[in-house]
């Protein structure tokens, strides 16, 4: 009996483990989520590439040549893989799928140009949308982004001289003898209430910012009531939805990828977004119900009635390349030109606001010295 006991006791921590083991060997398992390369080395990786298979160079050679010497690792091990697939005979868009370095709307466009023998130009169409991509980003960071850091830093500057500047003032008043009153008693009052309340405030500033970065539910919930409110941040947001799954039709469609494949596929570049679910479900019923596919867009989707319009045209007239070419055309313009009034606009109210503070850093520090000065001065004769 004592070795038996003595058998169960020693068994227990072994069984004891087993779960914790088995947890860490399942956390070791689990793959790590792949980063996808950034825009400006994708537009630079499928130019250089594109300008080498126009130069008949095939595509395996290509990739070795492009990755000779490349600064990022992890470009050239994804290179160097794809270039092992294609040559054991795996297809082109295959072996790119296969690094998970590539989204799907890539992989989707690599494939068409491949099915048509036209890669050279998928993947120079893939740059040059990139590209647009890139800029239209940028442009978006720079409404945004600078005008956020330059309200934040005043903010800051706000605070600093209601808590630290402001009172030393009424301590230096409070120390003649000289009673507030006026404007004078309204800003000590003001930087009693900052006082009060700063620790909150930049505690709820600071969640809220960690929040909507992490959370696209919310991202999408603010900027669905912002675009409710203001008319020239809606038109700007959808004219750069539209603009991205168009052209990403557009190319699909022109290189071979059927119709609904390619609405399936340019989904993926507005993901995040209503557009998503609905382009998938008016895909579906075009393909599955007959429904044109100007009715479906227009049932399933809530883009512009003219790209509904268009899309009708084409299909009557057998000319839906030129439709699509034409609305990915003229809604890059209209991206152009509601970015350039959106950008206006932001550093007009960012003016505006940085005036307010700069005037309430003055006020609050300066004028009450300015307003009793001469009380002081009697106070000290």
């Amino acid at each position: 009996m004592t070795s038996a006991a003595a058998t169960a006791k020693t068994s227990q921590p072994t069984a004891a483990a087993d779960p914790a083991a088995k947890k860490g060997a399942a956390a070791a398992e689990k793959p790590k989520k792949i980063k996808e390369f950034s825009k400006k080395e994708l537009v630079d990786m499928f130019r250089g590439l594109g300008s080498m298979l126009r130069a008949q160079i095939n595509t395996a050679d290509a990739l070795k040549y492009y990755s000779q010497g490349l600064p990022n690792k992890g470009m050239v091990d994804a290179l160097n893989r794809i270039r092992e697939d294609i040559a054991t005979g795996v297809n082109v868009h295959e072996a790119f799928r296969r690094t998970g370095r590539f989204s799907e709307t890539i992989v989707g466009l690599i494939q068409a140009g491949s099915d048509a023998g036209q890669l050279h130009h998928a993947f120079q169409s893939l740059a040059d949308r990139l590209k647009s991509e890139l800029y239209f980003q940028k442009q978006l960071k720079k409404a945004t982004i600078t005008p956020g850091v330059i309200i934040a830093v005043l903010s800051g500057a706000f605070i600093v001289s209601q808590v630290k500047i402001v009172p030393q003032v009424e301590e230096m008043l409070n120390g003649v003898g000289a009673k507030p009153d006026g404007m004078t008693a309204i800003a000590f009052k003001v930087s009693h209430f900052t006082q009060a309340t700063w620790p909150v405030f930049v505690i709820a500033v600071i969640s809220i910012a960690v929040v909507i970065s992490q959370s696209a539910h919310v991202r999408n919930l603010i900027l669905g009531f912002t675009m409710s409110r203001w008319r020239l941040l809606r038109l700007l947001i959808m004219s750069l939805r539209q603009m991205t799954f168009i052209s990403t039709i557009r190319l699909l469609h022109s290189n071979g990828i059927n119709l609904a494949k390619s609405i399936r596929v340019s989904a993926n570049s507005v993901k995040n977004t209503p557009f998503y679910n609905e382009l998938r479900t008016a895909a579906d019923k075009y393909e599955h119900s007959g429904v044109p596919l100007s009715t479906a867009f227009a049932k399933y989707t809530s883009v512009d009635a003219q790209v509904t319009h268009m899309l009708a045209i084409g299909e009557k007239s057998a000319s839906l390349d030129a439709q699509l070419e034409m609305l990915s055309e003229m809604y890059e313009e209209d991206s152009q030109n509601h970015m350039t009034t959106f950008t206006a606009a932001i550093s007009f109210l960012v003016l505006i606001i940085a005036v307010a503070l700069i005037a309430a850093v003055f006020i609050g520090t300066f004028l009450p010295i300015f307003l009793m000065g001469p009380k002081m001065m009697n106070s000290a004769t």
